[in-house]
Parts: C-alpha cells; structure tokens; sequence
C-alpha cells in the first residue's frame, strides 16, 4: 500500500540522523579560532624583526601570517563544513587539526631537547632589541613592556645598555642619557601619580648597591626563566587545555562526518 510504503520510508530515516547538537557546537568551535586573527596580524608592524633574530634571514613575522592565513582556512573549512554537512571539508579539518597537534606536540619536545639553544636566542633577541631601542617605536613599547613586567634591566643587567648608542658610557657619547637606562627599568614609586621617564638618567655612574635603590639590577633572561618555573603549573595547563580542545575538535569532526556517511548510506 502507498500510504504502508511512506510510513515504512519515514521509519527508515528515523533510524540514522546528523546530531544538531554535534553540528552546531563544531560550528561554534571553529567561531572560536577567528577573534584571534587581528591580533595575529597586529603583530605585522614589527616589520624589521629580521634583523634582531639570528634565524638565517628568516622574518618571523611571516610566521604570523602564515599561522593567521592556516587558522583561517581551518575556521572556514569547519564551519562551512559543519553547516553543509561537507565531509571532504570536515575531513580536511579533521586532519588538519590532527597535523597541527602532532607539530605542536614536536615543538615542545624540540624546545625540552634544545632549550640551550632557545636561551642564546633569547639573550641575542633582547640584546639586539637593546641595540635598536630608538630605532623602532614598536620594539621600544616590546621592550619597555619586557622591562617592567618582569622587573628587569637588559638580558642580564642594566650594564648590557653599553650596546645602545644612546645610553652607553663612553666619554664620546654626547647624549643626554649617557650611562643611563630607560624608564622601564626604574624601581616604580607607588606615591609618583606621573611617570618620570628621566628617572634612568646618569643612574649606571654610581654603585651597584646605590643602584638597587632606583633600578632593577636583575636581567631580563633569568627573570623570565623564574617566573617560567613558578608558574609551571599554569603553563602546562595551558597548553594542555589547548591540546585537549584540538582532539575535541578532532572528535566533534569525525563524529559527524560518521552521521552523514550513516545517512547517505540510508539513501
């Protein structure tokens, strides 16, 4: 009978539907990935990053770009995906993700195996940025934000201000900050409501423990290196709560791409 016919049709696409629930929530998740993009490429205006990295030439901020453009199309593909019920994007998406992970998980082991190799970086990076401190007004601000976040002067101590032509101590320097350092290095006075950015003036002319009373003395590589160590627990909660959502991800992806296979095997 018709009527038997439809009612039998009706019951038989009952039987394997696409979860909305999973649908929508991988659109959702992949929504997730695009606020970051502006600030991605915020990072383009440090256009000669080049020349304070030792990477053979290499400007990372192509690898800015490159991460923007790649979590981009990885959005786009998961949300088309998802809302299209597309299982070649989902599977693009689905696998992407899973490369992206395993580069991550390799990165972190690269950086346990060489990290000798990442200090020395570290150290040419800010000594560079030392020697470019009036170069550049976005290095400028990336120093001075360094400085005063960790309470720290130069790579190792105020002294590696020696390398700035502005703030060395020779007696051919005719600046006016001559054996100084910059604001950002000055010890902060709670009662001073305006920032006095001459308060790193002739300051390096006295002793070290005159010093400590108005600059910090500690440099900026074992700063970051102990703040890494006391907050290690954060840290790794970070970057594991990042890899738990790339295999949530992973999962949200594959499990849809089975309801749609499961579907049009009803067909």
């Amino acid at each position: 009978m018709p009527g038997g016919s439809g009612d039998q049709k009706r019951q038989h696409f009952k039987g394997a539907e696409v979860s909305c629930s999973v649908k929508y929530f991988l659109f959702g998740f992949n929504i997730i990935f695009w606020p970051f993009l502006p600030q991605l490429w915020k990072y383009g205006v440090l256009s000669n990053m080049a020349s304070i990295t030792d990477l053979g030439g290499f400007d990372p901020v192509w690898l800015f770009i490159v991460v923007g453009g790649v979590m981009f199309i990885l959005g786009f593909a998961g949300c088309i995906g998802a809302l299209r019920e597309n299982t070649l994007l989902l599977k693009f998406f689905s696998v992407f993700l899973g490369l992206i992970f395993f580069l991550e998980l390799t990165a972190g082991i690269l950086a346990f195996v060489f990290k000798d190799w990442i200090k020395d970086q570290l150290n040419f990076f800010i000594n560079n940025n030392v020697k470019a401190y009036r170069d550049d007004i976005d290095l400028q601000n990336l120093i001075d934000f360094t400085q005063e976040y960790w309470s720290c002067c130069g790579a190792h101590g105020p002294n590696d201000w020696n390398l700035n032509i502005y703030f060395n101590c020779t007696e051919f320097n005719p600046s006016r900050e001559r054996c100084g350092v910059p604001f950002s290095c000055c010890v902060k006075d709670p009662a001073e409501d305006v920032l006095n950015t001459q308060c790193g003036y002739d300051v390096r002319l006295q002793g070290e423990l005159d010093q400590q009373k108005y600059i910090y003395t500690k440099g900026c590589v074992g700063q970051f290196e102990r703040w890494l160590q006391d907050n290690l627990i954060i840290v790794a909660g970070i970057f594991v709560g990042i890899a738990l959502l790339q295999i949530f991800g992973i999962c949200l992806a594959q499990n849809l791409v089975s309801d749609v296979k499961a579907v049009k095997a009803n067909w």
